[in-house]
């Protein structure tokens, strides 16, 4: 038995075959951080800290004694708990495929786009720092256009360029500007999408949770997402009527080249 207790949960074999079907056919979906920036891990979910490989000097215990403190990043834990019917988890025992798991769902949504909050935006509880937040350039306003979006983006790729920052880049998008990319065609037909593509070499994502957008360097070594424990189900509690689960994950977030990214901001 280990920590997330999944033996004590009244959960079939069936059962928990169809929540992890679910919950990672939904969370890869939101996890548009891991696209852009490099992962490391998982290292377990008894890995507390990142060692930054820094030290800071501190008040010696004796006379004659030099005395260091190692520096560390603490990994954060994010939790997001939610409910499954037993009588839902009857049917799959009967064979049942069309399972109601709407609470896995948002709570898949919830974890995911939390994770993308913390990369592109930080966490002050957690002493993180976002990759966007970081960025030693001037954000570029965005436009209301869709047409001018192939300036805006081929300019802050100029920004790295100019700052010996190599592609191929991504360009990470909240969801109501990535929808209107995906809707829009430039004079001439050529759709926008593609055309960003060419731009970029790299990906245009899909990321909820951030705020704008972002070019970022995919060249890798800029930006570390380490994670202990990947994102993992657990088990809480339970009732006569349903059982009451969590989706958790633990991480931190580093960025080593703040000059990798351009922030694209309203």
């Amino acid at each position: 038995m280990n920590h997330l207790l999944r033996e004590l949960a009244p959960v079939s074999d069936a059962g928990w075959a169809g929540i992890d079907a679910e919950a990672k056919s939904r969370i890869t979906t939101y996890l548009a951080a891991r696209k852009l920036v490099d992962f490391s891990g998982p290292h377990g979910w008894g890995y507390a800290a990142t060692n930054l490989g820094r030290v800071s000097s501190i008040e010696a215990p004796g006379e004659g004694v030099e005395a260091r403190h190692r520096q560390v990043l603490p990994i954060v834990e994010l939790r997001v708990p939610f409910d499954v019917s037993r009588r839902e988890l009857e049917d799959i025992d009967r064979g049942a495929a069309d399972i109601d798991f709407d609470n896995l769902d948002q709570a898949a949504r919830r974890i995911g786009v939390a994770e993308n909050s913390v990369v592109f935006h930080g966490h002050a509880g957690a002493g993180v720092t976002g990759l966007l937040d970081a960025s030693s350039h001037p954000s570029i306003s965005l436009a209301d256009d869709f047409d001018r979006y192939p300036t805006l983006v081929a300019k802050a790729v100029d920004v790295l360029r100019e700052s010996g920052i190599d592609g191929p880049y991504g360009l990470a998008i909240a969801p109501a500007g990535y929808t209107g990319i995906v809707e829009t065609t430039e004079h001439g037909g050529v759709l926008l999408l593609d055309h960003l593509h060419q731009i970029l070499g790299g990906p245009v994502v899909w990321a909820p949770g951030i705020e704008g957008a972002g070019v970022v360097s995919l060249r890798g070594g800029d930006f570390v997402l380490e994670v202990g424990q990947d994102i993992s189900i657990g088990y809480l509690t339970h009732t006569a009527d349903t059982v009451t689960l969590y989706l958790e994950e633990s991480l931190s977030f580093r960025v080593l080249e703040p000059n990798a990214a351009v922030a694209l901001s309203r």
